[in-house]
């Protein structure tokens, strides 16, 4: 699936049949993709599905074999990594102990021939921005990891790219930590106007933070869109599964249901649990089911259940009653919340 363009007359970076080969294996597969200027734009995917080829890829740490780079409308491709109007985060934030904060943060200005009084301010402007303002004679060994990561997003903005690169860049940090730098991150790429492009396999990072998101699997980016689109309406098996929790309706279950026979994704939050007596609410097909497992997840529980056609997951509110595994209850399943997918039946080659 191609990425649809933005509207904006150039794009800060723009893929046209890329490809990038590692020996047989083929790392990015023929990806297009458009980012706008200004956009937040997330590339999603587990493990090897070609996300972060494409980001070294657009900082030159990478060539494609094949197909065309353009950042703001000049191609790229051959071009080193100094060259390039872009700087890259990283997740290990690759700071120098031995230089202070102030030294890491002023080092790219140095290499550019910068004068010292104009980088060392240029260094406190940007610590400031990211909240570090005063620290600039500690060492990073003096640090905690969320200052640390910000030391290495103030020494990425202080050369004032064009593209801001940003490698999997909360990956190192505990959970209450990431969640606090997602917001701040989203914050100052909203202040500053700068094109984001990160790389995440972490659904609700992309989820929470990006304009759209791009889904790679294998080297392809097999859907792309707004972060709600990507969730409600997955194109696929494989990001309805990678993309937040998702049942996959074969289509004899859809059958039984009384949609048309094909396959759809259903969330766990569209299935309600009926009481025993209840009508069936408008729209909606009631299945019985056997309740294998409760798990609870704080605003929600999460019930597996075994229904004639299929093992679903229902995510029902915690207040509701809760069912014991074993007991039979009643699903009420609104039919406008199957989305179809593309693909086939399972065991069909999907």
């Amino acid at each position: 699936m191609h990425a649809p363009a933005p509207s904006a007359a150039v794009s800060a970076v723009r893929f046209a049949g890329v490809v990038r080969h590692f020996g047989s294996v083929k790392a990015v597969d023929g990806v297009d993709l458009s980012i706008a200027p200004g956009e937040f734009f997330a590339m999603l995917g587990p493990s090897g599905s070609g996300k972060t080829t494409c980001l070294r890829l657009i900082a030159g740490f990478e060539q494609p074999d094949g197909g065309h780079i353009e950042i703001f409308g000049e191609t790229v491709e051959g071009l080193p990594p100094y060259r390039r109007p872009v700087n890259t985060v990283f997740q290990d934030y690759a700071l120098f102990p031995h230089l202070s904060v102030g030294e890491n943060v002023a080092y790219g200005l140095k290499v550019r021939g910068v004068p010292r009084a104009e980088r060392e301010k240029l260094a406190r402007e940007a610590l400031a921005l990211v909240k570090l303002a005063g620290l600039e004679a500690r060492r990073p060994a003096q640090l905690s990891g969320g200052q640390r990561q910000r030391v290495a997003l103030a020494r990425a903005l202080v050369v004032r790219p064009k593209v801001l690169l940003l490698d999997e860049p909360l990956g190192a940090l505990d959970l209450k930590l990431r969640e606090e730098m997602q917001v701040e991150l989203k914050g100052l790429q909203r202040a500053l106007g700068l094109s984001f492009v990160f790389v995440t396999h972490d659904q609700g990072e992309a989820l929470s933070m990006a304009d759209r998101v791009a889904v790679f699997n294998e080297g392809r980016i097999v859907q792309v869109g707004p972060p709600e689109e990507v969730y409600e309406r997955p194109a696929t098996r494989f990001v309805a599964a990678f993309v937040g929790a998702a049942n996959v309706i074969e289509p004899d279950m859809a059958a039984v249901l009384g949609a048309v026979p094909r396959l759809y994704s259903l969330r766990p939050e569209k299935i309600a649990l009926l009481a025993h007596a209840a009508p069936a609410p408008a729209g909606a097909a009631v299945v019985e089911a056997v309740v294998v497992d409760v798990s609870y997840q704080g605003p929600v529980r999460r019930l597996a259940v075994r229904t004639p056609g299929a093992t679903l997951v229902a995510a029902v509110p915690a207040a509701q009653h809760a069912p014991a595994p074993g007991e039979t209850v009643r699903l009420a399943i609104p039919l406008a919340a199957l989305v179809p997918m593309e693909g086939e039946p399972k065991g069909g080659g999907a």
